[in-house]
């Protein structure tokens, strides 16, 4: 299939094919005498692996390891795991960053802005911080 057509299958932008092309995620596709990319089921089936990836959150080097042990059918899937393993510990991080966010401003909201001036705003003044 040509590019087009894998981006259709995979629901995946030209432009982002070629960018994982260019950093190595994807193998360069064979060409037509012509000069087309030509593309098979196992790009297809690396297309979606990665997309899953990133639709999971995995940063490119994390797709990276994970593609790398991928390659490697009979090793063992302990790495795997921990790469997973740190992702979750980083993933639970940034919830717990989200919740003390989300907390901060219910907080802001809850205690509403009297004042008539934006000088006077608590919101923003809340958003600035404390002064010096």
């Amino acid at each position: 299939m040509q590019i087009g057509e894998l981006a259709k299958a995979t629901a995946t932008k030209v432009t982002t094919i070629r960018f994982y092309e260019g950093i190595g995620l994807l193998g360069r596709p064979a060409r037509t005498t012509s000069g087309r990319r030509t593309y098979g089921a196992s790009d297809t089936d690396r297309l979606n692996f990665i997309r899953n990836g990133r639709r999971l959150g995995f940063s490119i080097d994390e797709i990276r390891s994970l593609l790398a042990l991928a390659d490697q059918p009979d090793r063992d899937c302990g790495e795997a795991t921990e790469i997973a393993s740190r992702h979750l510990a980083d993933v639970e991080e940034r919830l717990r960053q989200l919740g003390a966010l989300r907390d901060e401003l219910a907080a802001m909201s809850a205690a509403g802005c009297s004042a008539k001036t934006m000088a006077e705003c608590r919101v923003i003044q809340a958003i600035a911080g404390p002064t010096a």
